[in-house]
């Protein structure tokens, strides 16, 4: 995907940019499966803490496509695995989703010294947003 307009970034990062609750929607077997997830927005992406053993993730693995639904917006991406929370490549994201999550994330549903919790991030491909009766298409 193309990078966002200034004006589409800012809509994305005022409504997305802090603890989300989305859609998330993967496939098997032609058959869609989809779940609300915490999510977070930054730079034409979703990141999401999950757990690397999940349906959602084994789904993944055998199909990158996923489909995001939002708060006036829908779109496409590919889904990445960028592995263990805790491992140094993901420090910077992992500290961005701390401070976005900081209301719930160490209420014990997450073990961090589990090499399965994940980061899994939704790069967008194409989407459709609403903002005071503008369509942004990209």
């Amino acid at each position: 995907m193309e990078k966002l307009s200034k004006e589409v970034e800012k809509i994305m990062m005022e409504r997305f940019g802090k603890d989300t609750v989305i859609a998330l929607a993967t496939v098997e077997n032609e058959m869609p499966y989809v779940r609300y997830v915490d999510a977070y927005y930054e730079n034409g992406a979703f990141y999401i803490i999950t757990y690397a053993l999940s349906n959602k993730m084994r789904q993944i693995e055998n199909n990158a496509t996923a489909a995001i639904a939002g708060e006036w917006f829908t779109a496409h991406g590919k889904a990445v695995n960028l592995g263990y929370f805790g491992k140094e490549e993901n420090h910077q994201i992992a500290e961005k989703l701390k401070n976005a999550f900081a209301e719930w994330i160490d209420n014990g549903h997450n073990n961090f010294e589990d090499e399965n919790t994940i980061i899994l991030c939704v790069e967008l491909t194409d989407g459709l947003l609403f903002s005071n009766g503008t369509r942004y298409a990209f």
